[in-house]
């Protein structure tokens, strides 16, 4: 029996707490350390959880993406890379549901549900080092791609490159990982995120078949396939949403445990202390607004997804504005909590060992990969002009 089919029978947000109390004992030192999480990858595909979002039919536990998002934030609350690389697992599922034909993906949910496989991520479209040739009846991927998030230790690849022939037009298809000619370098050694394996691949003539192509209908080609960066923009905000709550959780933890009162302060506790209750209070409201911009965003997508093709430009349109909406207010509270919780916490709470610092590099990382200012100069047009943001590729 598979872990999937065992799960069935236990509520999945049940097994993710189990799991996040498990990852939270060792996050800081793995954060330290860097490298490919292995034991907490296979613990996810011990769990069944990687066909959250697949649907029943195929398999899968067919949650709606209010239920995986859920999951994502309950992740990130302890353990930020490995919450990405599993928003990942289920974005990179819904590219091949959005771009492909049933005939491609439902055997790659089938297997995925059986087999317990992880998605990884070579696509980047901003990276153009990547080039395809056409051959006879196939084609050859050839080049180097960066920010490859989940990439090693994973069953499959979502890959890009640009087609030589044909003015540069982008094909991204679906292949094993373990394929001949792919090199996955493990070069990722940044200040956050660090256990996301978000280095690079380089792709030597790697055979690519006609029918890994995700052509049909491929991206931007109706509202439904313009989702896939709308899921994208929305993981992170449950990303974010997610390091906000958890640094929020050990700030409080170490306020009401360890912190003491400030020699100046009147109150015989830090607990009663104005400045220290005036910072929560501060807390409080900015992640309760990004708590219900975001769920606003996850019941809309909700929404979208279930009409699939009958899905309007409009309406994607409105889902864009929300959330982008939640996306900047969780980047702007997020990066806000995880920098001012040194002055609720004090001196001693620099501590290298106790690392409170992760929660503040790791969303410094991640929100850096869009720059916030191009997100609000849409909202900007959006609230003068009434003009709705444009399908891209990236938002």
């Amino acid at each position: 029996m598979t872990a999937t089919h065992q799960l069935k029978a236990i509520a999945p947000l049940q097994i993710a707490r189990q799991l996040a109390a498990r990852f939270a004992e060792t996050a800081a030192e793995r954060d330290l350390r860097g490298g490919t999480p292995k034991a907490e990858r296979d613990a996810l595909r011990h769990s069944g959880l990687l066909a959250l979002s697949i649907p029943r039919q195929y398999g899968g536990l067919g949650a709606s993406w209010s239920e995986t998002l859920q999951i994502v934030r309950e992740f990130a609350r302890v353990d930020s890379s490995i919450a990405h690389v599993y928003g990942f697992q289920h974005l990179m599922l819904a590219t091949v549901r959005l771009f492909a034909r049933p005939d491609q993906w439902e055997p790659w949910f089938e297997q995925t549900a059986r087999n317990d496989w992880f998605w990884g991520n070579a696509l980047n479209p901003l990276d153009t080092r990547t080039v395809s040739k056409k051959l006879n009846g196939w084609r050859e991927f050839s080049g180097r791609k960066s920010f490859c998030s989940g990439s090693a230790d994973s069953e499959m690849l979502i890959a890009s490159a640009l087609d030589e022939s044909s003015s540069g037009k982008l094909l991204i298809a679906a292949i094993p990982s373990g394929r001949s000619g792919i090199t996955l370098h493990g070069d990722w050694d940044n200040m956050g995120q660090r256990q996301t394996d978000s280095g690079s691949a380089t792709f030597e003539r790697v055979r690519v078949e006609e029918n890994e192509l995700l052509l049909d209908p491929g991206p931007l080609s109706t509202p439904f396939a313009c989702l896939r960066p709308l899921i994208a923009q929305l993981t992170f905000a449950n990303l974010f949403l997610g390091i906000a709550e958890g640094a929020f959780d050990e700030a409080r933890h170490y306020t009401l445990k360890e912190s003491r009162v400030w020699f100046k302060s009147k109150a015989t506790h830090v607990s009663e202390d104005p400045y220290t209750l005036r910072h929560y209070g501060e807390f409080w409201v900015g992640l309760e607004g990004v708590r219900l911009l975001t769920e606003r965003a996850n019941n809309l997508l909700d929404e979208a997804w279930r009409k699939e093709n009958r899905l309007g430009a409009e309406e994607r349109g409105h889902l864009a504005v929300a959330i982008a909406t939640a996306k900047v207010a969780a980047t702007r509270c997020g990066l806000d909590v995880t920098s001012r919780l040194f002055e609720v916490t004090g001196a001693r709470a620099t501590h290298a060992a106790l690392r409170l610092d992760r929660h503040w590099r790791n969303l410094r990382t991640q929100t850096l990969h869009d720059p916030v200012d191009y997100k609000l100069q849409e909202l900007g047009d959006w609230a003068l002009n009434a003009s709705l943001p444009a399908p891209s590729f990236y938002s």
